[in-house]
This record gives structure tokens, sequence and C-alpha cells, in this order.
């Protein structure tokens, strides 16, 4: 059912297995034990930091799977994408899981996209079960978004820390007391900021666009919520998250509304203005949080994943960056 630009879904799909990987710096980090395995080594055994972050994402299907008790052959398809070229860490993942896939791009809002869609898909009976997830890694980001760290150069205050992790999901109708209600699906904004080393600042519009629609389209406000989480903005795009919201007089309690690029790294970490990634709302969803409400410390969440939708090549040209957000809203339900 569509509420304004809001999925309101019916036939209650969740999520019955939830993982998330971390690496050698995210295991030092306060979510440490949220992760369902943490790796020592940056290239994870692989000759590339490409080929390591693919693997994250197949150790973390692979996990998937087996805290659902399923095989691969009763997946229906699997829903992922990723920050670099082609999607190739989702497509090559895609070709070791042997499932049909779509690949899909939103940045790093891609974690919440596929949650969206693989509820819709189960949701409207078209697939039995629908896997999702995505994955990153800080140096392949870096090579691939700005300089191979090798080079040495210096960022601002403003830059943003890549996740090195990845985090999965598998969505059904069967028992589960972690319930999909609800997703809005963003639009892209724009609001003419061209510097890729300040994209909690681009990227601060669109999750405010997002987390009100949704709001609105619900007919709720954010104190329906036990937490609101948005995906990595990060000190500088939270801040500016909060002030827009105080501009426009919204309700906001401060300590409900969290930012996952702010939870997975210690302050002394030397993070900059905090994580980004497809998987910094990734892991930090799949991992802490559904934890939390596995415990019953969250009844009412809403994950807001926000992405910046550029490239190298619209940075050289000299292009502004483009930004979306997408809200996914999961409830624990007793008894299911």
């Amino acid at each position: 059912m569509r509420q304004g630009r809001t999925w309101v879904f019916l036939k209650r799909p969740g999520i019955i297995a939830h993982v998330a990987v971390g690496g050698p710096k995210e295991k030092e980090g306060p979510l440490a034990q949220d992760y369902h395995k943490v790796y020592d080594d940056v290239y994870l055994g692989k000759k590339s930091y490409e080929e390591a972050e693919r693997q994250l994402l197949i150790d973390a299907v692979a996990l998937a799977l087996r805290q659902a008790q399923l095989t691969r052959d009763e997946i229906d398809v699997f829903l992922s994408g990723d920050l670099l070229a082609q999607n190739i860490t989702a497509s090559f993942a895609a070709r070791s899981l042997g499932r049909p896939f779509l690949g899909i791009h939103g940045a790093c809002s891609v974690s919440m996209e596929g949650l969206a869609l693989a509820a819709s898909l189960v949701d409207s009976g078209y697939a039995l079960r629908v896997m999702t997830g995505t994955a990153s890694h800080n140096l392949a980001a870096e090579r691939t978004y700005r300089y191979p760290t090798e080079y040495g150069a210096q960022k601002p205050p403003t830059a943003q820390w890549t996740v090195t992790g990845a985090g999965v999901g598998i969505v059904s109708l069967e028992p589960t007391p972690l319930i999909i209600r609800a997703a809005t699906v963003g639009r892209v904004i724009d609001m003419g900021l061209i510097d890729p080393l300040n994209m909690g600042a681009a990227m601060a519009p669109a999750a405010f666009e997002t987390i009100m629609t949704h709001l609105n389209d619900l007919g709720r406000t954010a104190k329906d919520y036990d937490l609101i989480v948005t995906g990595d903005l990060g000190k500088i795009g939270r801040n500016l998250l909060l002030e827009m919201l105080h501009k426009e007089s919204i309700p906001f309690e401060e300590e409900r509304l969290l930012d996952a690029g702010l939870m997975i790294y210690h302050p002394e970490q030397e993070v900059f203005a905090g994580a980004s990634g497809t998987a910094s709302s990734a892991t930090v969803f799949y991992g802490h949080l559904l934890n939390q409400m596995e415990r019953g410390l969250i009844d009412r969440l809403m994950m807001v994943a926000t992405g910046a939708l550029m490239s190298p090549t619209t940075f050289q040209q000299g292009e502004s960056i483009p930004t979306i957000a997408h809200a996914v809203t999961v409830e624990r339900m007793e008894g299911s």
C-alpha cells in the first residue's frame, strides 16, 4: 500500500537473518561486539583491496545463510550494490552466490534502498526470500574516489573515513520479531556543493527531506520512534540536519537522532568528521541496531541511509554533488 511517497507493507515482511562484518579498524571501535566476524588484515588474504572488499560481502552472505539455516538455492533473488565501478563487488559476490541478481546503485544509501526493494518484493509475493546487502573498503574507496593512501595526501577536518566492512540481511514472511513496516524512497537533492571532502554537508538536505516525507506520509512525529539513525552524515552533516530541523521548529530530541558515521569509531581513532561508505549504515544497522532490537532495547527504528551520487569523472568536470536518502522503518514485534 502506498501513502504519499511511502510504501507501507501489509504482510509484515521481516528480517530473518542479519550479519555485519568489520575490518581491523572497525574491530577497535565501540561496536566491536556487534560484528559477527572481524578481520585482522585489510587484504583479507587477497592480492588487492578490491578483492578484499568482495570477500567481505561473500563472507557476510555465507554467514547470513548459516544464521537463517538456508541453502543458497532457497534465496529467490540477491539485491546488492557498492561504490566501485560497475558494482563489481556486488556482481562478483553474486557470481559466487549463484542466484538471480539485481544490481542497484545509490552510493552510500544502497543499504536501505536494497532493504526497501527486498521488503516490497516479499510483500507483493514476487519472492519468498530476498537477500540484500553491501560492502565497502577504505583503501579501495580512497583509490577510486580520492588518492591512493600511499600518496599521503592531506585531508581537511570535513573529510570522512570509509568503513571497511559489509552488512547483509535476509527478508521473508517467516516468523521473526524484526518487522519491516514502511519505506520512503528518496528523491535526488542537489544544493550545489562541489567539495568531495565534505559529503556530510551535501547529504544533510536529502536526509532532512526524506525524514520529513516519511513522518508526514505516516502521520507521525519523531517522538513515535525510539531512534532515528542516519547513514553517514558525520559531525558536519548531523549538525546541519539538526539546524534544519530546529529552523523548521520540528520537535526532535537530539539523543534520539543518531548517525551511523559517528557510532563506528572512537574519537581517538582519527577518522576526521566520522565514517562513510556503503558499509557505514549497513554494518551499524545489520549489526548493532538489529542486535539492540532483538534484545528489546529498541522497539521502533527509522534507518535513513544517505548517499552522494557523484563519481570521479563528474568531480573532475566540476559538477556539483547530487544526493539522496532512503528511509526504512523496522519494528520489534513480541511473539513473532
